[in-house]
């Protein structure tokens, strides 16, 4: 399937001949960057949606992901967002935090008995899943899940460049830029960095 091709329904409509009724796409936003929280999305999206601009957020420009956003909600049956702290990224490392963060956001919703996720299946997830590659891609309910993750994730790091604004998180997001290294460089971490990763053994 070509990278510019927009994600379907097929995955979808084959669970629903089988039987289940309320299936959740799933995907996170924020694993590889050095700062900041890893954020989930879980997005319940009806087969009349008809918003055909949905797909894999990486593939749409900022302005376009926050006109979708309002769009998913609005025509959803049911979202929400997990998230998974620096500190808990600390802690467990970041596959286990992308994890929490992403059984989080399906749990949140109750009425959904199947999960479609990005890449992984999620540990000790109450409902059956299927994990599938570039699943962003190929999927519209994972699609619109990644939308819901990037522009909920991207908030909170303009939100945090108020109060560190040396770090130009407005910009990059918290990833590892080069702008970004050079103000870790000058000014060292700040309290929403991940310390456990690589730029920061020297600081520790």
């Amino acid at each position: 399937m070509s990278t510019k091709s927009h994600p379907t329904f097929h995955f979808e409509r084959e669970l629903l001949t089988q039987g289940y009724k309320m299936i959740v796409g799933v995907d996170e936003a924020g694993c590889g960057a050095l700062a900041g929280p890893v954020v989930a999305g879980a997005v319940i999206f009806p087969l009349d949606s008809r918003i055909g601009d949905v797909r894999d957020s990486k593939l749409l420009t900022e302005k376009i992901r926050e006109e979708l956003y309002p769009l998913i909600i609005d025509r959803s049956v049911a979202w929400a967002v997990g998230s998974a702290s620096v500190e808990e990224i600390f802690e467990m490392g970041i596959r286990q935090a992308n994890y929490l963060a992403m059984r989080r956001a399906v749990e949140m919703i109750a009425e959904a008995d199947y999960a479609l996720v990005d890449a992984w299946t999620i540990p000790h997830l109450r409902i059956p899943q299927r994990g599938i590659i570039r699943g962003d891609r190929h999927v519209k309910s994972i699609a619109a899940a990644s939308v819901i993750a990037k522009v909920t994730r991207d908030r909170q790091m303009v939100r945090f460049h108020e109060h560190y604004p040396e770090y130009g998180f407005m910009k990059h997001k918290g990833y590892g830029t080069k702008e970004h290294l050079e103000a870790i460089a000058v000014h060292g971490p700040c309290s929403i960095h991940r310390l456990g990763y690589k730029p920061f053994q020297s600081v520790l």
